[in-house]
């Protein structure tokens, strides 16, 4: 495996390589000192945007030449910059937080690791690890699945595709696409408990949980801005372990009877009409 020795130490000159450096989500105190070393020292930075890189860069105080490399980026532009690494130091970094995470930057990490270029990376921000700490959901197994489908139909394939999976499901989405995609999810998972962390490391950062469907009335009232972390808890009971009235009890707190009998319904199976007449029953107890 090829690596860049780990005793090397901060403002010594650096040896010629990729470095993977992790950039802050939104708070630009949350840059690393090692961040802060190797951008200052390497002979060029490849990155998404140069004028958000140059941003960074300026607040830095660091000046260096900047090689543009984002989804649309050639092969050749990628292998030029591999040969570059040879003799040089590249930093590689994204527009916001760890290089590579929903990210184009794997294909140049894949190329130098062919070429025996050394790779090292720099941890430090990420938004989906950030909103997952945040969210209260369980995080002992989680899948970060980037971001979803625009269209309606390969939104609900995807999310179907995932809804088995019994683990913390991680997504990237965009403040004008939220509430498609949780009505989507109210739709397929109307019990999951689901969290959307917004505006993180920044003033006004906020986690928010709840149904699919609370959520969606939330942001329907205040639509979101910026770039969003969605997540949705691990699949509830199955039908065959779940007590509808437990369920029943739980819808009734915050919807009506023929809501709380459809939602449940959906979730267990169990005809709607039997659910209505019981939530009826629960409701008058």
């Amino acid at each position: 495996m090829n690596t860049i020795a780990p005793e090397q130490t901060l403002s010594e000159p650096l040896r010629p390589g990729l470095y993977i450096v992790a950039t802050p989500i939104g708070n630009l105190g949350d840059v690393t000192l090692r961040a802060v070393d190797i951008l200052s020292n390497c002979d060029a930075v490849a990155c998404e945007d140069t004028r958000v890189t140059g941003k960074l860069l300026k607040h830095l105080g660091a000046h260096k030449p900047l090689i543009r490399y984002d989804d649309h980026a050639s092969e050749q532009a990628g292998l030029t910059i591999v040969e570059r690494a040879r003799t040089e130091a590249i930093a590689l970094v994204s527009d916001a937080g760890t290089p590579l995470i929903s990210d184009p930057g794997y294909r140049l990490v894949k190329a130098a690791r062919e070429a025996g270029v050394a790779v090292t990376t720099l941890p430090g921000a990420c938004a989906a690890i950030a909103g997952l700490t945040m969210s209260g959901l369980p995080n002992d197994r989680f899948l970060f699945a980037g971001f979803l489908p625009a269209k309606e139909k390969a939104r609900a394939d995807a999310l179907a595709e995932l809804a088995s999976i019994n683990a913390t499901l991680i997504f990237y989405e965009s403040g004008p696409r939220l509430v498609k995609t949780l009505n989507a999810m109210g739709e397929l998972w109307p019990t999951r408990e689901v969290a959307v962390a917004r505006e993180l490391t920044k003033l006004y950062e906020e986690c928010r949980s709840g149904t699919a469907a609370e959520l969606a009335e939330h942001y329907t009232a205040n639509p979101p801005k910026g770039e969003i972390v969605l997540m949705a808890g691990p699949p509830v009971e199955s039908a065959s372990d779940a007590d509808p009235d437990e369920l029943l009890r739980e819808a009734l707190t915050t919807m009506k009877v023929s809501q709380a009998a459809a939602q449940v319904a959906k979730a267990t199976g169990i005809d709607r009409k039997m659910l209505y007449a019981r939530g009826m029953e629960l409701k008058a107890e």
